[in-house]
């Protein structure tokens, strides 16, 4: 039942015209960066040939474009997530849903499902990019697979936050915004206290701060780094805000 309702929920994003806006516009500012970067990639060619060690392509264009795509998607994961829970309220739809034969548990996930699986098309998009330089230079592949895997694991971890507020209002807007001021409080807010506890020689809670910081843990994973405990965090956020999520439209279903 969930894959049901995952697929039903990625058609309905393929059939939203602001699911396809909100596609071209990431694609158009992602190839933007990507072919500028490239560019400048070219210009510098000459010079990095001289040194040693000279950092390749993966790291002066593929790398910086990822970090652009990380940016874009805290704008763009809460306009799709934002229909998800909001717009069935709204519309009186989400009564007949949960009282259909199937838990609120797999009314969230496979809700979460259906977005992360239009994400994920959206990374492998971001993916070919480098990959279309592969008859022209040599690829760092496990640099790109690094890269791809914290940005699927960035993606899941804003979904599952949009996703939870949208359970919290009747107003699809009004849980974008929500969402995105949740997600960049979350980033700033993470980022000051990991920072603040670490230099009073606070390891431990500024270690347990970082869980609440998405970006902190991608950015391991952006150098090429199998950061086990980054992964674990952003594992940890993404399923305690399913859980949420859950908790709260069950909630929502006992007082009617």
């Amino acid at each position: 039942m969930i894959f049901t309702i995952a697929g039903k929920e990625l058609k309905a994003l393929f059939a939203s015209p602001l699911a396809w806006v909100v596609l071209t516009v990431m694609q158009i500012i992602l190839g933007y960066s990507f072919l500028k970067r490239l560019d400048d990639f070219l210009q510098l060619r000459p010079r990095l040939v001289q040194m040693t060690s000279p950092p390749g392509v993966m790291e002066l264009v593929a790398a910086p474009t990822f970090g652009t795509a990380a940016a874009v998607l805290l704008f763009a994961v809460p306009l799709l997530a934002m229909r998800l829970i909001a717009e069935e309220r709204r519309n009186q739809t989400m009564v007949f849903l949960m009282s259909a034969p199937v838990s609120i548990a797999d009314i969230v996930v496979g809700k979460f499902l259906g977005l992360v699986a239009f994400l994920l098309l959206v990374i492998g998009l971001i993916v070919l990019m480098p990959l279309a330089l592969a008859g022209a230079t040599r690829l760092d592949y496990g640099l790109l697979a690094s890269l791809t895997a914290g940005l699927a694991l960035l993606a899941t971890c804003f979904a599952a936050v949009s996703l939870y507020v949208s359970c919290l209002t009747v107003h699809p807007m009004a849980a974008a915004i929500g969402a995105f001021s949740g997600l960049l409080a979350m980033l700033l807010m993470g980022e000051t206290a990991g920072d603040g506890l670490r230099a009073r020689g606070w390891h431990i809670p500024a270690a347990l701060a970082q869980v609440l910081s998405p970006l902190k843990n991608f950015e391991p994973l952006s150098r090429g780094l199998i950061d086990t405990y980054a992964i674990a965090c952003s594992v940890l956020l993404t399923v305690a805000f399913l859980v949420l999520a859950i908790r709260r439209l069950d909630a929502t279903r006992l007082r009617g």
